[in-house]
This record gives C-alpha cells, sequence and structure tokens, in this order.
C-alpha cells in the first residue's frame, strides 16, 4: 500500500509524525506550559531523526581500537555530535522559556496567551 521506502524508513515517518505532533501543539494550544511541550516534542522528534539518519546497520563507533582505519568501517560521528548540542540548547531554551512563563504569570495570574495579549492592551491605553 505504501510502497517499499515507507516500510525500509518506517522509523523516519514516526519521527515526523511525531514533529507534527508537537507542531500542531505548537499551534492550537493558548496556554504557554503546552506551547512549551510542543516545542519540546518537536525538538525530540529532531533528534531522533538525526539519529536515525546517523546509523548504519553493521558499522560501530569511531573509536579505532583494533586497528582499523578504513573510514567504511565506522559510523559517521557528526549527527551525534549535533544530537549532543541540540539537546543542551534544547534544556537551555526549555529553562529560558520556563523562567519567562513564570513571570508572565506573576504579572497576569494566567497563561492563556489571548488573556496576556488583551492585558498587554489594556496596559498600552
Amino acid at each position: 500500500m505504501f510502497g517499499p521506502n515507507l516500510a525500509a524508513n518506517y522509523a523516519e515517518a514516526v519521527a515526523m509524525i511525531i514533529f507534527a505532533i508537537g507542531f500542531s501543539g505548537l499551534l492550537l494550544h493558548k496556554n504557554l506550559i503546552k506551547k512549551i511541550i510542543g516545542l519540546n516534542i518537536m525538538d525530540t522528534a529532531l533528534y531522533l531523526f538525526l539519529a536515525l539518519k546517523g546509523y548504519i546497520k553493521g558499522r560501530v563507533a569511531p573509536i579505532i581500537a583494533d586497528g582499523i582505519t578504513d573510514a567504511s568501517h565506522y559510523v559517521n560521528p557528526i549527527p551525534s555530535g549535533l544530537v549532543l548540542t541540540g539537546i543542551v540548547v534544547s534544556v537551555s531554551s526549555t529553562a529560558l522559556l520556563l523562567a519567562i512563563t513564570i513571570r508572565l504569570y506573576r504579572r497576569y495570574h494566567t497563561l492563556n496567551l489571548d488573556e496576556i495579549s488583551l492585558l498587554l492592551q489594556k496596559e498600552d491605553m
């Protein structure tokens, strides 16, 4: 029904579906915490996709232990490094977003973006 490409790359398709779930949560919810959760789901799907693309079956980590120096024996380490760097950036941005959300809640006593927007418009008048 879907063809051999989808059957061979089902994990990548799952990562794209997870990304779409996070993106829809980011777009459709008004609550700031739910938006942050949606963003984290999107991040996780992206890391899963990068990890899947960096893995090659039958190859090992690029640590020369047996004297084999042929590059075709090893997995490319760059996707793993990108995933680790992305996780660090994601944790930092999540902490910043949560801190801003706490400040907004203390000031406006709501996490709904529409209500915060209305309160901001009232302050400007």
